[in-house]
């Protein structure tokens, strides 16, 4: 059983540790575990692909820590969080992966545009064409919150950049 379970293939690779040092190894567990739990309930809080969607999760994930809910309590849990790791689970919370048309999405709120990438540059022919990058904004959600003019998208080497609408 535990030989099937070693061979699935991880999400990310993480960083090479002891298998004899016990803090490396719960510490990977613990941030797989919290990247995983964001990736479960970022659909959760609406309304998607905004600050307050992402303001909702860090305040459940405070509730469901143990945190009251007074402004005290909830700041000093996002102080605990760390720059480091808010910045980490961030990008999971804004970041879709559409393997079937080789797509990652970088969409946070807080940059100018939203950037489609390809999961495997490798792959096809490097650069997305327009069309599987509208197929995959309006897979995820975000079609009416990009400019809409096909025209200003920017196609930069192998990526595109996206203009957030107004």
């Amino acid at each position: 059983m535990f030989m099937q379970f070693a061979r699935c293939r991880p999400r990310r690779q993480v960083r090479a540790f002891s298998m004899t040092d016990p803090a490396a190894l719960q510490a990977t567990l613990v941030d797989f575990a919290l990247a995983e739990l964001v990736r479960q309930h970022r659909d959760s809080f609406p309304p998607l692909w905004t600050p307050e969607s992402w303001a909702k999760l860090l305040i459940w994930l405070a509730l469901n820590c143990g945190c009251s809910s007074d402004t005290a309590a909830l700041e000093a849990f996002a102080a605990a969080l760390g720059p480091a790791l808010t910045r980490r689970l961030r990008r999971v919370y804004f970041e879709r992966e559409l393997s079937d048309l080789n797509l990652q999405l970088l969409a946070d709120p807080a940059e100018q545009q939203v950037l489609a990438l390809p999961i495997d540059p490798l792959a096809d022919s490097g650069t997305p064409d327009r069309q599987q990058v509208a197929l995959a904004l309006e897979r995820v959600g975000l079609t009416a919150r990009v400019v809409a003019d096909r025209d200003r998208w920017q196609a930069l080497e192998a990526l595109w950049a996206l203009p957030w609408a107004v």
